[in-house]
């Protein structure tokens, strides 16, 4: 895809410092500064051994009785989840799209919490472009992701698909609670183009449900499974697939309401 030039390359600081604090201010929680890769941090196709080692390590430390399974997935649902908003705060909120390439991580024990954009050009077009240029950096990265989990612990390529799904679907259900003014189906196309860019067509869904009132709302229909529940086997997440599918909808409507 051609890029089109939002801010010159002496503007990268300070339209880095933006949309850093466009996410902070969005989420209440995303913890970023702008700057380079630091020692012990992690970035995707960098020297990442040792930080996935110990991400494992204290994983398993802390979740003893959860197993290597867990302890993968949660490998992968942690590497993927801050790219993952930070490229739909981008497209959305911001309105550019910055370069992923030298985006870094912190861990802060079982976590990874907070990160590092080096500052440069963001690219600026159509939403549609926006979305298709950070899908393109993310499914980019995520490929690069799963082989260093992998060399970690193994993780097959199906689940992950399936939790990226699952996470960018959650993403736009969080982006429609946001975004009160666009209609469900705009944000259902947004999700459509997505997914569809990531090439996770058909590992997941929304789904619109109606509550009291005729109140119309979206849900995520997912495939794919975080095993939470071997660490809190007494409770389900309430969008969990392995429950049955009248309590999923029960609860995920539940919580939706509770966001109005």
């Amino acid at each position: 895809m051609a890029r089109s030039f939002l801010f010159a390359q002496d503007q990268g600081d300070a339209a880095t410092t933006r949309l850093i604090a466009a996410a902070a201010q969005a989420t209440g929680f995303m913890k970023g500064e702008p700057g380079a890769t630091r020692p012990g941090w992690y970035r995707a196709g960098g020297e990442n051994g040792a930080v996935l080692a110990e991400l494992h390590a204290a994983l398993a430390a802390t979740y003893p009785a959860a197993g290597p399974a867990f302890y993968a997935v949660r490998l992968w649902t942690n590497l993927i989840w801050q790219p993952a908003y930070l490229a739909v705060i981008a497209a959305h909120l911001h309105g550019a799209m910055p370069d992923f390439s030298g985006f870094s991580q912190h861990r802060r024990g079982v976590y990874i919490d907070g990160y590092r954009l080096v500052p440069g050009t963001q690219t600026k077009g159509s939403l549609e472009s926006l979305i298709a240029d950070g899908a393109r950096q993310l499914s980019a990265l995520t490929t690069a992701m799963l082989e260093e989990v992998n060399a970690e612990a193994r993780l097959r390529p199906l689940p992950a698909r399936r939790l990226l799904a699952d996470r960018m679907l959650s993403l736009m259900v969080w982006l429609g609670q946001r975004r009160r003014d666009l209609p469900i189906e705009v944000i259902q196309g947004f999700s459509a183009l997505w997914l569809e860019g990531l090439g996770l067509t058909g590992q997941g869904d929304l789904q619109v449900v109606e509550a009291e009132g005729g109140r119309r709302l979206l849900i995520v229909r997912r495939k794919g499974c975080c095993l939470d529940y071997r660490i809190t086997p007494d409770r389900l997440c309430a969008s969990c697939p392995k429950q049955d599918d009248g309590l999923r909808v029960a609860r995920q409507t539940a919580n939706a309401l509770a966001e109005f």
